[in-house]
């Protein structure tokens, strides 16, 4: 299994941040990714559309013979993953069992806030996630819906994004949180300007980052890591409207993606 690629699917094209954490800390691994834009968003369906959905993208993914599975979306990874890593025969990591365990570790009062879409605060699964490990440790939800709009829009350093951004989170200033949970994989690309409004003393923890060092970790521990590959491919997979991914996938990736492929109907769920 070595050889095999790291599927990686999201609802849409935000999940491509942790494509890039994945490139930066594993640049021999072959990646295949899957954005579900004909269905996105993910956060306005029901848990069970949610989790249906979710089964669909992993059978896709197994099309390829992957080795393990990266759920890069915050929604699916807090409604879907149980039922994900229980139905299917693959290792699966999701993203915010990560992001919560390096918070834990960086905050020092004690005081963690977490920002994301709506259906990922009303899921409190930051929450849950953290409170498994520490239950002293208070967390702070904030939803940031407009930052999804304008990460994919490229306004990382407006004047209207800084406005935006001091509306949203001087909440979370206020209760003197020491570290923020950037719980949408969106938010990367907005990250200057929400350590600006944030502050030097506060810790921001990239959910991308922290599950391509739990992919790495868990490949190392297996021995699936690929070690003597000069050259990696990655693959783009969308379920519509691919010449707008392409677009912005470079922003997302840093790098510019060479082709994107439409996929037709969907395998049936595993």
């Amino acid at each position: 299994m070595i050889d095999q690629p790291i599927g990686v699917f999201d609802s849409g094209i935000g999940g491509l941040t942790v494509v890039r954490a994945l490139l930066k800390r594993l640049p021999q691994e072959d990646i295949v990714y899957f954005g579900d834009t004909a269905r996105v968003p993910y956060g306005t369906k029901s848990r069970e559309t949610i989790i249906q959905f979710s089964l669909q993208d992993v059978a896709f993914l197994q099309r390829f013979h992957i080795k393990v599975i990266v759920v890069a979306c915050n929604t699916a990874s807090s409604l879907a993953l149980p039922t994900l890593q229980r139905r299917v025969a693959l290792p699966i990591i999701g993203v915010i069992e990560p992001g919560s365990q390096a918070a834990v570790w960086a905050t020092r009062n004690g005081r963690i806030g977490v920002i994301g879409t709506p259906s990922t605060i009303a899921s409190q699964a930051y929450e849950h996630a953290i409170h498994r490990l520490d239950r002293r440790i208070r967390v702070f939800g904030q939803e940031c819906s407009l930052f999804v709009p304008l990460a994919e829009e490229g306004w990382t350093s407006d004047e209207v994004t800084e406005q935006v951004a001091r509306r949203y989170l001087s909440p979370l200033i206020r209760r003197k949180v020491d570290t923020l949970i950037l719980g949408c994989t969106h938010y990367p690309l907005l990250k200057g300007v929400i350590a600006r409004v944030m502050g030097r003393s506060v810790h921001l923890i990239d959910s991308a980052v922290q599950t391509a060092n739990e992919v790495a970790n868990l490949l190392a521990v297996r021995h699936l890591a690929v070690s003597d590959r000069e050259t990696s491919q990655c693959q783009f997979y969308v379920s519509d409207e691919p010449q707008r991914v392409m677009r912005l996938a470079a922003r997302f990736l840093g790098r510019p993606v060479p082709w994107v492929e439409r996929v037709g109907e969907l395998p049936a769920s595993t």
